[in-house]
């Protein structure tokens, strides 16, 4: 007799499963790849390669042509070297106390972002140490990174460092016409000259589509490759991602009853509605449940929509299904994909599609779809 265990790779699994399109990723970097014209393209895999999973994004990324790769911690870049033993890994959050000698072992650059933590990594470079390391330059972001006036006067030691990139990182791209792009542009133009021999990183997803001016070497997107959006003048690549959940069971409900904890739904017609097995615990937020008052985002089954009723619990939500009537118990519907973008769900839930694609559950049972 198959186990439940033994049958979660087929038709058992979990109340939601979530479809990982490798072949987008890959065509997607190729994308961006193309815009960066003489750049370098790198990629942002932090988040578990914000949230589809750093173990197949990588080798689908690699083979797309990308050598370069950007994470936020020490494992992560961990995990990254086993899967791509020849890339060049940096460390976005910079130089744990402690640990530039494990960094090294693993061949992790990281991203150095103050004087104390160039204070540490000189100490380790002084008594030996053979790693390779990033400079951050704060350029008005105010989050990370020296400021100019310390810039200069690192200039002259980058060869002692074992510095390979100077960076900063914009706060606005995604916003074309804000002033501080411009001066962010300018402000690393200035810091970029102090370290002529280096190899220079300005441009995020939103960046890289500013205008050449912001390129410089190496382009180093992220949310783009995941195909969510970047900015409102943008449009957003292909969607890599998509989620759906079980419908569990279909039930009538009578004009004027509610739907859901709080009551905070009435039905206005006599009504079809489907529970779907996925909820707050599967990563989509509670805030883009529907109201009375505020219609929240839908799901999409058998080539329509069908908008959210009442609340996002833990583990359940409804859908109005009366305008489908083939939708049954054991169907799927997209919560987020092709049909659904992942930002609409977002913006019903007053995020953004990064937070939704780096919250997704465990409990989804996941597929993979070739990579490049």
């Amino acid at each position: 007799m198959e186990s439940i265990d033994d049958a979660a790779a087929g038709n058992w699994g979990g109340g939601g499963r979530l479809t990982v399109d490798l072949g987008a990723l890959a065509r997607n970097w190729r994308t961006l790849a193309d815009r960066a014209g003489g750049a370098e393209t790198a990629a942002a895999v932090k988040g578990d390669a914000y949230g589809i999973g750093l173990a197949e994004a990588v080798p689908a990324l690699a083979k797309a042509g990308c050598r370069t790769y950007f994470v936020a911690l020490p494992q992560e870049g961990i995990q990254l070297r086993t899967l791509a033993p020849a890339a060049t890994i940096y460390v976005l959050n910079g130089l744990i106390p402690g640990t530039a000698t494990l960094l090294a072992e693993s061949a992790l650059q990281p991203v150095l972002g103050s004087l104390a933590e160039i204070d540490e990594w000189a100490a380790y470079k002084a008594a030996g140490g053979d790693g390779r390391a990033a400079l951050h330059v704060d350029t008005g972001m105010n989050r990370l990174g020296v400021t100019l006036d310390e810039a200069a006067g690192l200039a002259d030691r980058a060869e002692a460092l074992g510095l390979s990139l100077v960076m900063s990182h914009l706060a606005c791209a995604d916003q074309p016409d804000h002033p501080l792009n411009a001066a962010q542009l300018a402000a690393f133009g200035t810091a970029a000259r102090f370290f002529p021999a280096l190899p220079a990183s300005l441009a995020n997803s939103a960046g890289l589509h500013l205008s050449p001016d912001y390129h410089f070497d190496l382009v180093r997107p992220g949310i783009a490759l995941y195909g969510g959006r970047f900015g409102d003048a943008f449009a957003a690549l292909e969607p890599v991602v998509c989620a759906e959940a079980r419908i569990v069971q279909v039930r009538q409900v009578g004009v004027g009853q509610s739907v859901g904890y709080g009551a905070t739904q009435h039905v206005t017609r006599p009504s079809r509605i489907a529970i779907l097995s996925a909820g707050y615990a599967d990563g989509y937020h509670r805030q883009a449940s529907s109201s009375d008052g505020a219609a929240g985002a839908s799901a999409f089954l058998h080539g329509r929509r069908a908008p959210l009723v009442g609340r996002i619990s833990m583990d359940l939500l409804a859908i109005d299904v009366t305008d489908i009537p083939e939708a049954q118990r054991g169907d799927h519907a997209e919560l987020f994909g092709p049909n659904i973008p992942v930002d609409e769900v977002a913006a019903h839930a007053g995020t953004i599609g990064y937070e939704l694609l780096t919250s997704l559950g465990k409990r989804y049972r996941r597929h993979y779809l070739g990579g490049a």
